[in-house]
C-alpha cells in the first residue's frame, strides 16, 4: 500500500524507473498517458514494429513532440527523453532498463521477448496474456531461474482477479470460485469478424467511422479471450476449470454468492475452487440485472458458525445459506492501471500475478466444419475460438493451442465444436514459438 511513497523516494534520489515498452497500441498508449504523471518513472524506450505508429500514439495521448526525441537508449537516458525504435532488442539489452513491458499480443513475440529479457536481466511485465496462455508456466520458471521477474499486468482482469484471490487466501477465507464477467450466448463461439458487429448492436456507419478492430472484438465475444484470461488466471492461481470448461452462467453482482457456489450446495459450480466466466446476458439474451461485464469477482465460504454470523452482522449478501458471499470490482482500466505491476516488479520484485504450475489451456476448437487443406486464422477469426480445457485433458487429447492456430494448415477435417488436435496440422516443428510450447508439454506430462 505504499507504492507511491516508494516512488516519490526514486524521484527525489534522481533514480527513477526505467522502462521498456514493447508494443504501443491500445493498451501501452493507455500506459503512457498515465506514465508521466508517475513520479519515479521514467519511459526509456518504446518499442514498435511501426515506430511512426507508435509516435503518432504519443502525438494523440499528449506527449509533447521534446518528450519522444531521444535518438538513442543512451541519449534517453542522458535527457530523460523517450527512445521510439523498431529495435526491440536495443531497447531489451539496455543496460539502464530496468523493466520491460511486453505489450504486444503476439503468443511468439512474447516468449521471445521474455527469453531475450532472461538473457539480459530484465523484470517482464506480461500484458500479452495470450503468450501467458500459451506457455506462461514454462516462461515464468525460465524467469526465476534467471533471476528476474515475470509478472502478469495490473488493469487486465487475470491481474485484477489475482489480486482479490490472494486477498481473500491472506484474510483466511476459502475461495470458491473467481473470475470475470463478459457478452456471452452460445451461438457466439460460431461469430466472424464479418458477423460480430451485430451481435454488438454496431451499425455499419459506427464501424466505418471508427477504428475497431473486428478480430479483437470477436476473440472478446466468441470466448477465445475468456479461455486465454482464465487459463492465466487458473495457472496463476491454483483455481481449476469444469471439465467441460467455461459454464458463463447468467449472473449479476447480487447474485454471485448463490450462483458461484458447487451445485451440491445449490449453485453453478463443477468443484469448489472454480475459476469461471459469468454472462451479462439471460440465455434468451435478455440483460442481466446488475451485470458484472466491465469487472471481477471472488465467491468465497465462511469457515465457521462465527464467520457466518459475522457476515450477516456486517451487511454481506449471501448465499440463502448464509455461507458463502462474495466481493467484486465493477471495472477494470486497462492501461491506465498499469503502473501498479511497473511499480510492484520494479521496486518490490513482487508479481501481480505469476503463474506457478500448468493446470489449464486454451485449446482451438473448431467454429464450423472444417475442411482438410484450409488455413486456419487464429484468435478472432473465422475458423477456430479458444476453449479452456483443464491442462491433463489437453495433453491427453493432443490439443492445438489457440495461440499456434493460425496459418497451420489442416491435414484432415475436424467438426464443429471438436478440439483441432496436433495431429489435425501441418506445423513447422523448428518453429521458436512451437519448439518451446513442445518443451512445455514434455514437462508436464513428466
Amino acid at each position: 500500500m505504499n507504492l507511491h511513497h516508494l516512488l516519490r523516494a526514486r524521484a527525489s534520489a534522481g533514480r527513477p524507473l526505467r522502462v521498456a515498452l514493447i508494443g504501443a497500441g491500445k493498451f501501452g498508449s493507455m500506459w503512457l498517458s498515465q506514465a508521466p504523471r508517475t513520479p519515479g518513472v521514467h519511459v526509456a524506450a518504446v518499442a514498435d514494429l511501426r515506430p511512426d505508429r507508435a509516435r503518432d500514439s504519443l502525438a494523440r495521448i499528449g506527449w509533447p513532440a521534446e518528450r519522444y526525441s531521444a535518438s538513442s537508449i543512451d541519449e534517453a537516458v542522458r535527457s530523460g527523453a523517450t527512445w521510439v525504435t523498431d529495435d526491440v532488442e536495443r531497447a531489451l539489452s539496455a543496460g539502464p532498463v530496468d523493466v520491460v513491458v511486453d505489450a504486444t499480443g503476439s503468443p511468439a513475440a512474447g516468449i521471445r521477448h521474455v527469453l531475450s529479457c532472461c538473457r539480459h536481466g530484465k523484470h517482464v511485465v506480461m500484458v500479452n496474456v495470450e503468450a501467458d496462455a500459451l506457455a506462461g508456466p514454462l516462461l515464468a520458471r525460465r524467469a526465476g531461474e534467471a533471476g528476474i521477474v515475470y509478472s502478469l499486468a495490473y488493469g487486465d482482469q487475470p491481474a485484477l482477479i489475482c489480486e482479490m484471490v490472494d486477498w481473500a487466501r491472506a484474510s483466511g477465507f476459502e475461495v470458491v470460485a473467481a473470475g470475470k464477467g463478459t457478452r456471452y450466448l452460445p451461438a457466439y463461439h460460431r461469430s466472424t469478424p464479418e458477423t460480430v458487429w451485430g451481435h454488438y448492436g454496431f451499425t455499419p456507419e459506427q464501424v466505418a467511422g471508427s477504428d475497431l478492430n473486428p478480430r479483437m472484438f470477436n476473440s472478446f465475444l466468441d470466448g477465445t479471450k475468456s479461455a486465454i484470461e482464465m487459463a492465466a488466471v487458473s495457472n496463476a492461481t491454483g483455481l481449476t476449470p469444469a471439465p467441460e470448461g467455461l459454464l458463463f452462467p447468467p449472473c449479476g453482482v447480487d447474485d454471485l454468492a448463490r450462483v458461484l457456489r458447487p451445485r451440491e450446495a445449490g449453485g453453478a459450480l463443477h468443484h469448489a475452487a472454480q475459476v469461471e466466466v459469468i454472462s451479462s446476458l439471460e440465455r434468451d439474451g435478455r440483460p442481466v440485472f446488475r451485470d458484472l461485464r466491465w469487472g471481477v469477482f471472488v465467491t468465497f465460504e465462511a469457515g465457521t458458525d462465527y464467520v457466518e454470523r459475522c457476515f450477516s452482522e456486517y451487511g454481506l449478501v449471501t448465499d440463502p445459506g448464509g455461507r458463502y458471499t462474495a466481493t467484486y470490482k465493477p471495472f477494470h482500466l486497462i492501461g491506465l492501471e498499469l503502473g501498479i505491476s511497473v511499480a510492484s516488479v520494479g521496486l518490490r520484485g513482487e508479481p501481480t500475478g505469476r503463474p506457478d504450475g500448468w493446470r489449464a489451456d486454451a485449446a482451438a476448437t473448431a467454429k464450423r466444419d472444417l475442411r482438410a487443406g484450409e488455413v486456419l486464422d487464429g484468435e478472432g477469426g473465422h475458423l477456430v475460438y479458444g476453449r479452456l480445457v483443464p491442462a491433463a485433458a489437453s495433453l491427453a487429447a493432443g490439443a492445438l493451442p489457440i495461440g499456434l492456430a493460425h496459418g497451420v494448415r489442416l491435414s484432415r477435417p475436424v467438426a464443429e465444436g471438436a478440439l483441432v488436435r496436433w495431429g489435425d496440422v501441418v506445423v513447422d516443428g523448428e518453429d521458436d514459438a512451437v519448439r518451446f510450447r513442445r518443451e512445455m508439454e514434455a514437462l508436464g506430462a513428466g
